[in-house]
């Protein structure tokens, strides 16, 4: 089986932690991790806590964690525990999707990265899987607001595959898997044809094709590279037991909506709004399962990356 080549060294701009860099040398499996969901997407301090248990999850599934944000403009692949509690500490810290990014470099700013610039700088590096919650994509009333998120042209774009619960809750599901086809973006659900909902297991979607290991996941991602550029996106589902009570899901989705409408809330601002607004409003439940399902992302993608480095040995 065919793989990109190893990490050779990374682009100037970017800064690899020592364990990080060793890994990508030598050919170990590294997953990249993103940093929006512990500046902007769980509250403190419960994002600080979050940041090693996903770390450790994806160590559990046998790889090396490479948390990516921008520090005073630069790049960092891979984080030290005084840079992730700034990441996490942070109030004022910027949410930096691929656009930004030459901002952030120019002006020497710090922020979290979204899907989109977490996939960009990870593919820079040499990495090859990357774990998260769930994806951005095709947003309610797009037709009129023609809000779409970055993420799936980036995702268009990098060769890399991407371990999640679907995509946000609050998005247009069937638009945004439209989107992903017309993108030509792999859909693979891991175990299951049935799209995940990110809080729910099941989306009201359906999918083509699903793997049922971490070495099918892999060598579908080892195909595509073979191809053509672009992602495969490997859709992960919480166990029933585990997801969130689908009523009380239905319920605090409608209502976090209506408040970010109701509170004239556009743009990347929507997300974390209806993130608290949804922690507020169930109790800590949305929060509960959100962790959750993370941390079996995270875990998964470990076990991928090491099939993928297994097969290119």
């Amino acid at each position: 089986m065919s793989a990109e080549p190893r990490h050779a060294a990374a682009p100037a701009p970017l800064t690899l932690s020592p364990e990080v860099a060793e890994a990508l040398d030598s050919g170990a499996p590294v997953v990249a991790l993103e940093s929006t969901l512990l500046a902007h997407g769980l509250p403190r301090p419960d994002n600080r806590a979050a940041a090693d248990e996903v770390e450790a999850a994806v160590r559990a599934g046998g790889a090396v964690p490479a948390t990516i944000a921008v520090l005073d403009g630069v790049p960092h692949v891979g984080l030290t525990a005084a840079q992730v509690d700034r990441v996490c500490e942070d109030p004022d810290l910027a949410k930096l999707g691929v656009r930004d990014l030459p901002v952030a470099a120019a002006l020497g700013l710090s922020g979290a990265t979204t899907v989109s610039s977490t996939a960009l700088l990870a593919a820079a590096a040499g990495i090859g899987v990357f774990a998260t919650g769930g994806l951005g994509g095709v947003h309610r009333q797009s037709a009129e607001t023609f809000d779409e998120s970055a993420d799936l042209t980036a995702l268009s774009r990098t060769s890399l595959a991407v371990v999640c619960a679907g995509v946000k809750s609050i998005l247009d599901v069937p638009a945004t898997l439209e989107r992903m086809e017309s993108l030509s973006i792999t859909v693979v659900g891991y175990g299951t044809t049935t799209f995940p909902g990110f809080y729910v297991a099941d989306s009201g979607a359906t999918l083509d094709w699903s793997v049922d290991t971490p070495e099918q996941a892999a060598a579908v991602l080892a195909a595509r590279r073979e191809l053509t550029p672009g992602a495969v996106v490997v859709a992960n589902p919480l166990p029933a037991d585990q997801q969130l009570d689908p009523a009380l899901h239905d319920r605090v989705i409608a209502g976090a909506l209506a408040a970010a409408e109701s509170a004239g809330v556009r743009g990347k601002a929507v997300t974390p709004f209806v993130l608290d607004h949804l922690h507020r409003e169930s109790a800590g439940a949305t929060l509960e399962v959100n962790v959750r399902l993370v941390l079996r992302n995270a875990e998964l993608a470990g076990r991928i990356a090491a099939a993928l480095a297994g097969a290119a040995r």
